[in-house]
């Protein structure tokens, strides 16, 4: 049993019961909605506004601070706390960045990260603080962030790193003259850097990038304990005078795996059979770089994946991936396609932000340092999200991934009423996983057990049902200690 008993002596027993409520709503609502009962920002009061927006943004699935608000004051009171100059995006994603590497301890990661862009066009007037977008025109800023994935169960652990930024007005020296660091390209290196130090308990971490992780500084000064599996973008230049797709015919065959491919507009999902093929090759430094230090060859191993009889119509899916994993055979060559197909899951986490989630990009704050603030929280709740959907199709992973340990037995106190007479209605999943938690979650947002597994919205709601009533809990369990 949890027991926490404040320092309220010499007070009359009232104040202290009144004190001591206060005090224990705040710390298991911190300890179950985010997974940390230590101060982050100096300040109580802080924290618990902190609290009190992550948890609104979880369960009203938006964004939107006239929403989330729930009135004028709420509106307003999210506005100042977006405003403190005490609060900064670094502070926020430590708070989640700390919990993750605590969780990821002797497991095997995949650390997928990748850029999206917020962009205000239609919606940017009155907006402050922010550059052009990608298209060069309408306002907006870009958000980069790193999620951890398990690399055996596919399941998200949580949130490693963001980095928020907008563009800055006027010319940009040619592409070629700037050194590395001057680049936006350089998110991708600090990236792996940030994840080498916050993951450092892992038993192994693979970070994963598409296409625009393709860059010859990545490979070379990326940290010793992480591994890349990048999908190539260019057609480089090899050591031995050919070009990259040149090579390719000539790789050893690894025989075919089937892959599963998810619907897109005018195409329905299918299993696709792929070609695999894979070797060692040596990547020449580009010549059109600056020389900073970096070697002037790096040995690789590239993996071609392409699909085989692919249906008429539908484009054939091809994938070159560079990794400075070794492949010695067929199971090495399946597993680089199975670490690099989990770079959807931060698709995921994209969508649970933007458009078809919480809709960040249709929020009425207007200055830059408060929306950079709100980003910040939007991923973070949007991987609270997902990994609470990810557990409804039976994960092992432990409730711990997402809530203090400590307090299972309040949420299996509060479990065991949810259950009904049939064997559909009971919750099978063991005591403690991750599954387990999502079935009581998604009960408490309404779903009944039958007809189609529980959404983001039903589990956003559950969530907030239980964080109160877990809270009840431990005040109940407590009261007799004041």
């Amino acid at each position: 049993m949890l027991r926490v008993v404040p320092v309220v002596h010499g007070l009359p027993h009232s104040h202290k019961f009144l004190l001591y409520t206060r005090f224990c709503d705040s710390l298991a609502h911190r300890q179950f909605m985010w997974g940390y009962e230590m101060s982050i920002f100096g300040d109580a009061r802080l924290e618990d506004r902190f609290d009190w927006l992550m948890a609104r943004i979880v369960t009203t699935g938006s964004i939107v601070l006239r929403r989330l608000g729930q009135d004028r004051a709420g509106e307003l009171a999210a506005h100042r706390f977006l405003d403190n100059d005490r609060i900064d995006v670094e502070e926020i994603v430590a708070t989640f960045s700390e919990r993750t590497g605590a969780c990821c301890a002797g497991r095997r990661i995949i650390a997928v990260q990748d850029t999206t862009e917020i962009n205000f066009s239609g919606r940017d007037r009155g907006r402050t603080g922010l550059g052009a977008g990608g298209n060069g025109d309408a306002l907006g800023f870009f958000i980069h962030p790193v999620i951890a994935i398990d690399r055996d169960d596919e399941a998200v652990v949580g949130l490693v790193d963001v980095q928020i930024w907008t563009r800055e007005d006027g010319p940009l020296a040619p592409h070629r003259s700037r050194v590395f660091a001057k680049k936006e390209s350089y998110r991708w290196l600090i990236g792996a850097e940030r994840s080498q130090q916050r993951l450092a308990a892992a038993e192994s971490v693979v970070m994963v990038g598409d296409r625009e992780a393709d860059i010859y500084a990545l490979f070379a000064r990326c940290p010793k304990a992480i591994d890349l599996v990048v999908r190539s973008a260019y057609d480089r230049s090899l050591s031995d005078d050919k070009r990259l797709l040149e090579s390719l015919k000539d790789l050893p065959d690894f025989g075919t795996m089937e892959v599963k491919v998810s619907p897109r507009p005018g195409q329905k999902a299918r299993l696709a059979r792929l070609r695999l093929r894979a070797g060692r090759i040596t990547l020449r430094r580009p010549q059109n770089r600056l020389d900073e230090g970096d070697p002037k060859a790096l040995c690789l191993t590239v993996v071609e994946s392409y699909e085989v009889d692919p249906p008429k119509g539908v484009k054939p899916l091809n994938w070159r991936l560079l990794t400075s994993l070794a492949v010695d055979d067929e199971a090495d060559a399946r597993e680089i396609i199975h670490i690099y197909r989990q770079r959807w899951r931060i698709e995921e986490v994209f969508r649970a932000l933007k458009s078809t989630g919480l809709r960040l990009e249709e929020t009425q704050v207007e200055a830059a340092h408060r929306l950079f603030k709100l980003a910040a929280l939007g991923i973070a709740a949007a991987v609270r999200i997902i990994q609470l959907v990810d557990a409804r199709d039976a994960s092992a992973r432990p409730a711990k991934d997402i809530i203090d340990e400590a307090l299972i037995p309040a949420v299996a106190l509060i479990g065991k009423g949810l259950e009904g007479k049939t064997k559909r209605q009971q919750n099978t999943h063991q005591q403690g996983s991750l599954a387990w938690l999502s079935w009581i979650t998604a009960r408490l947002g309404g779903w009944n057990c039958y007809y189609k597994p529980p959404g983001p919205k039903t589990m956003a709601i559950g969530w907030n049902q239980l964080t109160a009533q877990v809270t009840g809990v431990i005040i109940a369990q407590n009261a007799i200690d004041v």
